[in-house]
């Protein structure tokens, strides 16, 4: 799976992954593929790193993960709402008015809006010239140059 893993520190570690590298940091739990903080899991690099020193991976995930948290979420009784005509709705919520949007989104795939870079906006568009007669702006059928000596 993982070629090599290299300490550098007690918490910092290099993992090389087919040719690319990633620094992992135990102590901050982060890796620079940014898994191992956006996700607050473990991630393959970091992974690598713990199964190395023979630790637990259940220590480096967020509390949300574990399962004891997971069953707190259902300790809160969930009541269903009571029937619609027993709502206590103020009345500057009763009188908002909320219109559908003023436009629909057209059908099929959305264009792609690429921004140019500044460099790419002041170039020239690129002039293609055909082969035969060597002049641009025309094609084999539009040509009216003679043939280009070889």
């Amino acid at each position: 799976m993982y070629s090599s893993v290299v300490p550098s520190t007690e918490y910092l570690h290099t993992v090389n992954d087919g040719g690319r590298n990633y620094t992992v940091c135990l102590l901050e739990r982060k890796c620079v593929c940014g898994r191992f903080q956006v996700d607050e899991l473990s991630c393959p690099h970091a992974w690598a790193v713990l199964k190395s020193k023979f630790l637990m991976p259940e220590e480096y995930c967020s509390n949300y993960y574990k399962p004891n948290t997971i069953v707190m979420t259902y300790d809160v009784p969930v009541y269903p709402l009571l029937d619609r005509n027993d709502w206590n709705i103020p009345a500057h919520v009763a009188e908002e008015v909320v219109l559908p949007p003023k436009w629909k989104r057209p059908p099929g795939r959305p264009k792609k809006k690429r921004d140019k870079p500044s460099s790419e906006l002041l170039q020239p568009k690129n002039q293609h010239s055909y082969s035969i007669c060597g002049q641009g702006g025309h094609n084999k059928r539009t040509c009216r140059n003679a043939l280009r000596n070889k």
